[in-house]
């Protein structure tokens, strides 16, 4: 299913894949490493002048300037496919919560809503033992209600 563009696009993707895998190697730290170092032997050469300090200087934030992009990106690439491969998980299984998929897209507002639905949840099934019991708020809830009476309104549904 790999898609592939055309032109200016592909050629972008695919250089900044390549920066983005080489970038995080070893020889780019050494390289890295081996620039600083030149850097600081030729400081005699130049008897430490401002030209020479402004060197480093115009060199980092233009690297710090488009790493930053080129991090951006990966991470933008990376979470989306972790989150596509969650919404696969979450869709495939029986009895997982289809509210989820697609979660990323909700407002801070719902999120938050979501996130103290799920602290409801941990609250309720805290004592079990089996973890894998109490996958949904209305069921942990019903279960709980199931197996304590006493604190809910639910009876013990007939067997």
């Amino acid at each position: 299913m790999t898609r592939k563009r055309n032109g200016f696009g592909q050629k972008l993707e695919d250089l900044s894949s390549a920066a983005t895998k080489w970038t995080g190697s070893t020889p780019a730290l050494a390289c890295a490493v081996g620039l600083i170092a030149v850097w600081l032997l030729t400081g005699p050469i130049f008897h430490y002048s401002d030209t020479w300090q402004l060197v480093i200087n115009t060199g980092t934030t233009i690297v710090t300037f488009l790493m930053v992009f080129l991090i951006q990106r990966t991470q933008n690439k990376d979470s989306l496919a972790v989150q596509l491969k969650l919404n696969e998980i979450v869709a495939a299984l029986q009895g997982a919560s289809n509210r989820l998929i697609d979660v990323e897209d909700m407002s801070e507002r719902e999120l938050e809503v979501l996130h103290k639905f799920y602290r409801r949840l941990a609250a309720i099934s805290k004592d079990e033992e089996d973890l894998g019991k109490s996958h949904s708020l209305d069921e942990a809830q019903e279960r709980h209600r199931f197996k304590h009476p006493e604190h809910g309104k639910a009876k013990k549904p007939a067997e």
